[in-house]
């Protein structure tokens, strides 16, 4: 079969069956003998992915398909001794040196461009934190080869087996510490190749050379069962997920990048568990007690990752009373900060806020601070948006005529992901959890929501409502989530025949 080796300007090409798309000119002249073109089919998105960075991810996945090979025959006590290699050199600061210096390297360049490195820093805390993820899979009891089901039959039977499902495939954005998290995935007997953002990529590399590779070796682990695709190209982790021999492909990051890269993976044929969007919403219910509604609020504000509040609808019947609550609340979080807070509301539900919230003010996002009103409007249509804030926090606040009208909105404008009722009704408690469709609900502050801090066991990503819930435990995809059954029949009876 002859392969593509040119493209032309305006080159019509078929997408979804039944459309067409058009190469634009800047990919036409950049097309050189040996690239991949792939055509996201769900989108007719075309992505150009040169000739070396293919081959970069390809080698990655080769790596870790043989290792997935020889896992079968590495014991659990192995793949402990690896974690504790792993923690023991991030924890001992002479090995960690380079690793903190690479990171510094990277949090430099990132604001040099004007790029956000708000996730990017190693710190202390999030150190601290991998270490203990890595200890806590080395005490994870294996369940690889664990029997869940067994049928007899006479004079046969057939046991339900765990087992490894293979090379997990896994593209994240610049937290350091997902490095610590996917490994997770060996302890069920898998591999796993990484692709890492551009900003983040001298830490990863220098991970991989002073703590990763160092602990593999140690605890006699094949070489490239955890593999890192050694590239700042975004185009080497559409490659990775084209890869049929991956078994699942994760990835985190914005959620137009990973709904893309989700496309990507399943037209590849390949299982995929997508944690691109985020944004947990508070109800406040018509017993809700301010107090306690106030400091759910404000907890729920401390940063920006997918479990932060975003959407706060209060009844309209407390309004008068849990506006002003909610609205102090919000300044408190920003204070925490040392930043003006950011906040949406309704067009039509302007007068329930004080006038000097909407004069101008210095709000810090990732471009810088920028001076705007300190309140903007939107329309109902737009209350699931999720707000990617830096510093100052930002969140939608709608008045709703009931609890059942809030479940309603979030059931269709959220991502249902996240949602938390402040109510004194146990009553009312039970038929949110049944009508809400989250796979997070709570009482309380929406920043529960988390792997480590809820189940004590370090998070892939939280899979929610898009196509990963099959893997994760109540949405949380861990290292111990992802594995196959395969079937193993004991014939006792030798003249057996059908």
């Amino acid at each position: 079969m002859a392969e593509l080796q040119t493209l032309t300007p305006g080159m019509p090409v078929i997408y979804g069956g039944n459309k067409v798309t058009h190469v634009p000119d800047d990919m036409a002249h950049a097309f050189q003998p040996g690239d991949h073109l792939v055509v996201v089919q769900d989108t007719g998105d075309l992505i150009h992915i040169e000739a070396g960075d293919w081959q970069i991810a390809n080698d990655a996945v080769e790596r870790a398909h043989d290792a997935f090979a020889q896992m079968g025959s590495v014991a659990d006590e192995a793949i402990s001794a690896f974690y504790v290699a792993f923690a023991d050199l991030l924890a001992e600061d002479e090995s960690f040196a380079p690793i903190k210096a690479a990171n510094n390297a990277d949090i430099t360049a990132a604001k040099e461009k004007g790029r956000s490195a708000t996730r990017l820093e190693l710190t202390d805390t999030m150190r601290l934190d991998m270490i203990d993820g890595l200890r806590g899979w080395a005490l994870q009891e294996s369940t690889r080869n664990q029997t869940v089901d067994s049928v007899e039959h006479p004079g046969w039977k057939v046991d339900l087996v765990r087992s490894g499902l293979g090379v997990v495939g896994f593209v994240f954005e610049g937290r350091p510490n997902v490095f610590a998290d996917a490994c997770g995935v060996l302890r069920s007997g898998n591999s796993v190749v990484f692709r890492i953002g551009s900003d983040a990529l001298g830490t990863a590399r220098a991970i991989v050379e002073h703590a990763l590779d160092p602990a593999l070796a140690a605890a006699g682990l094949p070489p490239g069962a955890a593999s890192l695709v050694d590239t700042a190209s975004r185009g080497a982790g559409h490659a990775m997920f084209s890869d049929t021999r991956l078994a699942l492909a994760v990835a985190r990051g914005s959620g137009a990048a990973v709904t893309q890269l989700g496309s990507v993976a399943r037209q590849a044929g390949t299982s995929v568990s997508l944690h691109g969007t985020g944004g947990a919403w508070i109800i406040a219910g018509e017993t809700a007690d301010a107090e306690r509604f106030g400091d759910v609020v404000t907890s729920s504000l401390d940063r920006k990752v997918c479990n932060t509040l975003n959407t706060c609808c209060i009844l309209s019947s407390r309004a008068a009373e849990l506006v002003p609550v909610f609205l102090e609340a919000l300044d408190k979080a920003g204070e925490h900060r040392h930043v003006t807070a950011k906040l949406h509301v309704i067009e039509d539900q302007r007068v329930m806020i004080p006038v000097d919230w909407f004069e101008e003010a210095d709000i810090h996002r990732a471009e810088g601070v920028v001076t705007e009103s300190k309140t903007s409007t939107l329309g109902w249509e737009d209350l699931g948006h999720e707000w990617e804030w830096e510093e100052s926090p930002e969140v939608t606040l709608a008045i709703v005529d009931s609890v059942e009208h809030a479940v309603e909105l979030f059931n269709v404008l959220s991502p249902k992901f996240a949602a938390s009722l402040v109510s004194e009704d146990e009553a009312e408690h039970d038929v949110f959890f049944r009508t809400i469709d989250a796979p997070f609900v709570g009482d309380g502050f929406t920043r529960w929501v988390d792997g480590q801090y809820a189940f004590n066991a370090p998070e892939l990503g939280l899979s929610n409502w898009e196509f990963g819930r099959l893997f994760g435990r109540g949405g949380v995809l861990s290292g111990d989530s992802v594995f196959t059954l395969r079937s193993r029949a004991t014939q006792q009876d030798p003249k057996l025949r059908r």
